[in-house]
C-alpha cells in the first residue's frame, strides 16, 4: 500500500491509514533516511492511539515507553546508535517483541537477526521538503 503525505498536516490522517492497514500486527518496523521523519510519524500514531506523554527518540535510552488512555503499552524502539546486536539484547528486546504490545522500531536495520518474522514494514521516502511516499508492506 501506499500513502502520500504532502505536509505535516496529513500526518493524522497517515496515522490512521497504517494503524488500518496494520491490523492485528504489533511490531511496526520504520525505515527511512535520516531526517525522513521516522519519529515524527511515530509521534502522530501514539497520538492517533491516544498517548497523552510526550513522544520522543529514544536515541541514548534505545526504547521509550508510552501508555494510551485505554492503559494499553506501545514501546518505542530507535536503534541508530547501537554498535552491534547484542546491545538489543541486553535491553531485552524479543521480550519486548513477544510481549503482545505495539513495537514501533526506527533503525530496524541494525538489529536484522532479531526481527520476528511477523511484522509491518513502514518505508518512508522524501519526495520534496514536506512531501512523503510511505510504502506498507506486511511480513509474516
Amino acid at each position: 500500500m501506499e500513502i502520500i503525505s504532502n505536509s505535516i498536516s496529513d500526518l493524522p490522517e497517515v496515522a490512521k491509514k497504517i494503524s488500518d492497514f496494520a491490523g492485528n500486527k504489533n511490531i511496526w518496523l520504520f525505515f527511512g533516511d535520516m531526517g525522513a521523519g521516522k519519529t515524527t510519524l511515530i509521534k502522530s500514531i501514539c497520538q492517533q492511539r491516544g498517548v497523552l506523554d510526550t513522544v520522543s527518540s529514544p536515541t541514548f535510552s534505545l526504547v521509550n515507553e508510552y501508555v494510551n488512555l485505554a492503559s494499553d503499552t506501545i514501546y518505542h524502539f530507535d536503534f541508530y546508535r547501537i554498535k552491534n546486536q547484542e546491545e538489543a539484547m541486553d535491553i531485552g528486546v524479543d521480550e519486548y517483541f513477544f510481549s503482545d504490545n505495539l513495537c514501533l522500531v526506527e533503525w530496524p536495520e541494525k538489529i536484522p537477526s532479531l526481527i520476528p518474522d511477523n511484522y509491518l514494514e513502514v518505508n518512508i521516502e522524501v519526495e520534496k521538503s514536506d512531501k512523503r511516499i510511505i510504502m506498507l508492506k506486511h511480513h509474516g
